[in-house]
């Protein structure tokens, strides 16, 4: 046992599946049998579907994030990360927002850290990318976009206006595929507002190495996102990738060279690299290793699910890893934590098995594909019934009742009212202003004594 007076039960990560297992951890134990502990860098859980919505003004973003201390009451919630674990001595290192790190005893693990970008060697990525993974990342492009129609409206050098009005998006799946069709949908409706840009004048690009888009709906739909998507005038690479992208000048290994402001990544993510510090079993691309009760293998009080575990699929057969999407999650985060109480008490765990349901994409404004299981039956539905479908799913699968409520109000009202058009950027340095106006004016410079000036001063004299 650790050395507080109840055994701890510690939740390393608050995404999707850390709050949901905390929240039924919560709601399955006795009161006072348990401390629930969840560490993570940020005080709120991020509805990651909905970034495309919010980097278009759909949504508000406040409405897509669940903050943890108000779901939570029942947890203890530490804003910081973990960053050593010692299985021996059942400690974390825990490393705070400031001051310095202490360690953190606990009885029972769960690993919760979700995934990350996954980015590449790319020259100039690092420096002009933008990534579609935080709900920072979201207000940020779309702030970034509507900044570049600014800058495209306002001067006259056409190569300037060239440049800001070029978008590229890398990757094809869900996150590539909804971002461009709802930024695009949103620099359309913009433009309306600006006498000196069209539609015309932007050029967005859509790139991917595969040989199709949209994978997770199937071969058909995904071709008629394709054809969607190209009926909009947007262009899409596929079989290619992106070479290099330095100062803003990308390179395209097809050979195309286009300077573009904005260059959006969505290539994909991977396991949080934080996972190969904490001496747990890893997959080969470096999942944590788990059985089909979650339970990390080789251990039994250490469990894992969502996108940082590689967990058996038994729906799909021998062989077969449950794919990282909400649905999983969702259900993975239920299961786990009704394993963590039955571990707790000496019961036996329970195997997860779920059946893919389907999956739903929106593609802008009243446009979008679903697919839907029933048994062996799979129903393709594309347009506005799949916009629908897309939204009614994501709507209720937000966490809690206050932000579903919260989501259908921005979607009722912008049913009535126009989409909002304005650029917030000064919000990523709301002190310059500030600064430029406090900061002490420079001492005035000696203005030299003029000849004429002079004569007369020595005349006088």
């Amino acid at each position: 046992m650790s050395t507080t007076e109840r055994p701890r039960i510690l939740v390393v990560g608050g995404g999707y599946v850390g709050l949901y297992a905390a929240r039924r951890i919560l709601k399955k134990m006795r009161y006072g049998e348990a401390t629930v502990t969840v560490v993570d860098p940020r005080s709120y859980m991020t509805y990651q579907p909905f970034l495309p919505e919010t980097a278009a003004g759909s949504i508000s973003p406040r409405h897509v994030v669940v903050p943890l201390r108000r779901v939570l009451p029942g947890a203890e919630v530490l804003t910081g990360r973990v960053v050593d674990i010692d299985q021996d001595r059942k400690v974390a290192t825990v490393e705070p927002l400031v001051g310095e790190s202490y360690e953190l005893p606990f009885d029972y693990l769960v690993m919760a850290l979700g995934a990350v970008s996954r980015t590449f060697p790319i020259p100039g990525l690092a420096e002009n990318g933008i990534g579609m993974k935080g709900v920072e990342e979201a207000i940020g492009l779309r702030n970034h976009v509507l900044e570049q129609l600014d800058k495209a409206d306002s001067t006259t050098d056409e190569e300037i206006r060239r440049k800001a009005l070029t978008f590229v998006f890398v990757g094809g799946g869900f996150a590539g595929a909804e971002t461009i069709g709802e930024v695009e949908d949103m620099a359309r409706d913009a433009a309306k507002y600006y006498p000196n840009v069209k539609r015309e004048d932007m050029r967005f690009i859509l790139v991917d190495a595969a040989d199709k888009i949209l994978p997770e709906v199937g071969p058909q739909l995904g071709k008629w996102g394709l054809e969607h998507l190209k009926e909009r005038g947007i262009e899409v690479y596929l079989q290619t990738s992106m070479t290099s992208c330095v100062d803003k000048h990308v390179v395209l290994a097809n050979g195309l060279e286009v300077d573009a402001s904005t260059i959006v990544w969505t290539a994909g993510v991977k396991p949080n690299p934080a996972l190969a510090k904490f001496g747990l079993p890893l997959g080969p691309r470096g999942h944590v290793d788990t059985a089909p009760t979650l339970q990390v293998r080789g251990t039994d009080y250490i469990w894992a699910a969502g996108d940082n575990a590689q967990i058996p699929d038994l729906a799909a057969g021998e062989g077969a890893w449950c794919p990282p999407n909400a649905q999983h999650a969702l259900r993975q985060a239920k299961v786990l934590g009704d394993n963590v109480v039955s571990g707790m008490r000496g019961f036996p765990q329970q195997d997860y098995k779920h059946a893919n349901k389907g999956a739903v994409a929106g593609l802008g404004l009243h446009k979008g594909v679903a697919m839907i299981v029933f048994g062996k039956a799979k129903i393709k539905v594309k347009g506005r019934l799949a916009w629908y479908m897309h939204r009614g799913y994501h709507g209720m699968a937000v966490p809690t009742w206050n932000r579903k409520i919260r989501v259908f109000a921005d979607w009722t009202l912008g049913m009535f009212l126009k989409r909002e058009v304005v650029s917030l950027g000064a919000i990523e340095n709301p002190r310059e202003e500030f600064y430029e106006a406090a900061r002490p004016a420079p001492a005035p410079a000696a203005v030299p004594e003029q000849p004429k000036a002079a004569a007369e001063k020595a005349g006088a004299a």
